[in-house]
């Protein structure tokens, strides 16, 4: 993918993988953002989709929080596993996916992901706190399609 064509620079992008590692050493929870560029991509069930993809139903408390964004459809979704979803109401989803937009629709792709990073990962310490044995099960790097 060409740099012009990517929604985060990559400072922003050390930024936002500093912010999930940093939310990620408080919890036994993961945090993953996809970002995709593709048409047709940007719906919950794309979304859903991706989180097979990237194995985010194997860990091992069934909290991992996917965050897809696909700014060509102008779409942002989260998918929560089981664990985490059955903690949280859906109005928490849905504040968070309020906020997120509304820095979006200002422009604002950076901030708008690392609160998004910031609210689910108090959410993931709330009820899933650190494990002494915890280990990083999956990436926190930022993924692509």
């Amino acid at each position: 993918m060409k740099q012009e064509d990517k929604l985060l620079d990559s400072e922003q992008e050390k930024g936002i993988i500093k912010a999930i590692q940093e939310a990620e050493n408080k919890t036994s929870g993961e945090i993953r953002v996809h970002i995709t560029n593709k048409k047709g991509t940007g719906n919950l069930a794309h979304a859903k989709q991706i989180f097979q993809e990237l194995h985010m139903h194997e860990t091992k408390y069934q909290n991992g929080i996917l965050l897809h964004i696909s700014p060509a459809e102008k779409s942002f979704s989260i998918v929560g596993d089981k664990g985490i979803h059955a903690q949280v109401k859906q109005e928490f989803w849905d504040q968070v996916r309020d906020e997120v937009i509304a820095y979006f629709k200002q422009g604002d792709f950076y901030n708008g992901i690392l609160q998004a990073v910031h609210q689910t990962g108090e959410k993931l310490q709330h009820y899933f706190p650190l494990d002494v044995d915890d280990k990083n099960e999956l990436s926190d790097e930022i993924s692509y399609t």
